[in-house]
């Protein structure tokens, strides 16, 4: 690592591909329009090598399957981080926490770096709001793009600030003879394909500046003409893994891939060809990502070997699908990790049921803390066929955390959810609040839906549903079959009658105390002891009709919590928006 010590020691982390002494524009080091000159440049730069020692990899020599595990998150900042993309993160971020609980001295990490060379298409935002997802899914990483360069110990961290890394292999690939200027234009390159296609052949490359003559490529040079670099695939070669998941996989590397470019002629480094160079700069033992990216690792081998550095593990997981079993998508519903954070899903239920889109403990257990997740995690029992993605198996989980949670645990959560539907009053709180009759109110509202709800999201609608009435005015308009044949049979009317009496006499019990524990549920209780008494009616006979008269609603939670609730809603220094609440005295 003697040449990237050097650079950090020089310069610390470059910046938009500022190259240095190989003088090309950070504007245009990723894709704008640069002169024809600018790879030309670069490279003749770098054959005077005396400013860098040697390009040394971590791996050199070692057998990578047993060294500490170095595993790495690589996203794109080109969209937001989706399910995909988080099982992907949490699949390495389980293995590098398990090597690290079991040799905790050792250089075991989660690496997350950024492959945003994609100019054109990544963002700032984007890598704002992926970083924002791996934080709230409790996904922290040991080396990333946040780490200041002087304790960066392989950085950095994004491949838009490693260009002088990538020309330097690039030119140590042609110094080699393993890889070589191509001069062919895209018109050249567009005919070449076009008569393959005719001949009913697989278009590729067909070589022709693979072996010009040192004149040739000199003569091209003196006349200014673009060039691509590219790899020089030796004639019948195979590429061989052993994928953890998928077991043997080989290529025939040539007619798969054929001498492919890893420099564009405007100097843009080929995404493949980054891959390789930062995996192996970067010491990763293990690379564990989708299976979309398994003919990648033919490109990315290749690199390696001529590179003489190691090849890590590869672990290609299935896709995940939609329950239409078609890959999962944005016309499933929600994919984005920051979709189920806004829904009111807890990051550890996340975890768990990503954990399980693919693998299992051998056991029937499906409900897992983090640490038992990392305890229980090897890569080997990851299976080979695609999971399905069932939100309502999701919520399920999801549900199953809640409970192992407290009320107290619950109510910032659900503050957040109560906030976000807009019913707090304007103003009064924010997302910091500690207002306590802000607090009394959650606490309320989440010790009401705490038993049924199956995301904190739910908590807020259901105290919404509960504040509001959906007893209508007529008994024409009521909708519930059950409720009409109550209406219309049983003891709805007289029951209302005479609470509605009660009420008007201050004979109803009301809750006048503070705070989410009161004394209206006792005093509700005894009162409707005395009313059974009173009337001659128990069970069903009396709570059912008193239930739908007080709450609009046939079934649902305890009718003393729900009045309690209202009551928070409706007194004189109330926290809630009124348009959100039917009083009491409205009701009857």
């Amino acid at each position: 690592m003697a040449y990237i010590e050097r650079l950090q020691r020089e310069q610390g982390i470059l910046s938009n591909f500022q190259y240095g002494a190989f003088d090309v524009p950070p504007s245009s080091a990723l894709g704008a329009s640069v002169s024809d000159e600018s790879l030309t440049s670069a490279l003749d730069h770098e054959e005077d090598d005396s400013r860098h020692g040697p390009i040394v990899f971590p791996l050199q020599g070692k057998v990578p399957d047993e060294q500490p595990p170095r595993m790495r998150f690589a996203p794109s900042p080109t969209g937001s981080l989706h399910v995909g993309g988080a099982r992907t993160a949490l699949y390495n971020w389980l293995v590098a926490r398990k090597g690290q609980a079991e040799e905790p001295q050792s250089n075991a990490a989660f690496v997350l770096r950024v492959e945003d060379t994609d100019l054109a298409r990544s963002t700032k935002e984007s890598e704002n709001s992926v970083l924002a997802d791996l934080e709230w899914l409790g996904l922290l990483w040991d080396e990333g793009p946040d780490m200041p360069s002087e304790t960066a110990p392989y950085g950095p961290y994004r491949q838009s600030e490693r260009g002088e890394v990538y020309y330097a292999v690039a030119q140590k690939l042609m110094d080699d003879g393993k890889a070589y200027r191509c001069f062919c234009t895209p018109e050249e390159l567009d005919a070449m394909k076009a008569d393959q296609e005719a001949r009913g052949e697989t278009p590729r490359y067909d070589g022709r500046w693979r072996d010009a003559s040192v004149d040739d490529v000199q003569q091209a040079l003196d006349e200014g003409k673009a060039y691509t670099v590219r790899f020089k695939v030796t004639d019948n070669s195979r590429v061989v893994i052993d994928d953890v998941v998928r077991g043997m996989v080989s290529w025939d590397a040539q007619a798969t891939v054929g001498d492919f470019i890893l420099l564009r002629s405007s100097g843009v480094p080929v995404y493949n060809f980054c891959v390789a160079v930062d995996d192996a700069c970067m010491g990763i033992t293990t690379v564990v990502r989708a299976e979309e990216h398994l003919t990648n690792t033919v490109r990315q081998a290749l690199v390696l070997d001529a590179l003489g550095a190691p090849r890590p593990r590869y672990a290609h997981c299935s896709l995940i699908l939609g329950e239409d079993k078609q890959k999962l998508s944005k016309r499933h519903g929600a994919t984005s990790c920051d979709q189920y954070r806004l829904d009111g899903f807890l990051p550890d239920a996340m975890i768990n049921y990503l954990a399980l889109l693919g693998w299992n403990d051998g056991t029937d257990n499906e409900i897992f803390a983090r640490d038992e997740l990392i305890d229980a995690f090897e890569l080997d029992r990851v299976v080979k066929s695609p999971s399905v993605f069932d939100l309502e198996k999701l919520k399920w989980v999801n549900a199953q955390h809640l409970k192992l949670r407290t009320v107290e645990d619950l109510v910032p959560l659900v503050k957040q959810q109560i906030l976000w539907q807009g019913m707090f009053k304007d103003g009064l709180v924010s997302d910091d609040s500690v207002d306590l009759g802000v607090i009394d109110f959650t606490y309320a509202a989440t010790a009401l839906a705490k038993q049924m709800m199956e995301t904190t999201k739910d908590a807020a609608l259901n105290a919404k549903t509960v504040l509001g009435y959906g007893l209508p005015a007529t008994f024409t308009d009521v909708r519930d079959e059950e409720a009409r044949t109550m209406i219309a049979t049983g003891n709805f009317y007289a029951l209302a009658q005479k609470l509605v009496a009660q009420y008007r006499s201050g004979e109803f019990p009301q809750d006048t105390q503070k705070g989410p524990a009161c004394q209206f549920t006792q005093d509700y209780m005894a009162h409707m002891k005395s009313l059974a008494k009173e009337l001659g009616l128990k069970g069903r006979h009396l709570f059912h009709p008193v239930r739908l008269a007080l709450t609009g609603e046939m079934s649902g939670q305890d009718v003393t919590k729900q009045m309690s609730l209202l009551a928070l809603a409706t007194k004189a220094d109330s926290v809630i928006d009124s348009q959100y609440v039917v009083d009491m005295e409205t009701r009857m």
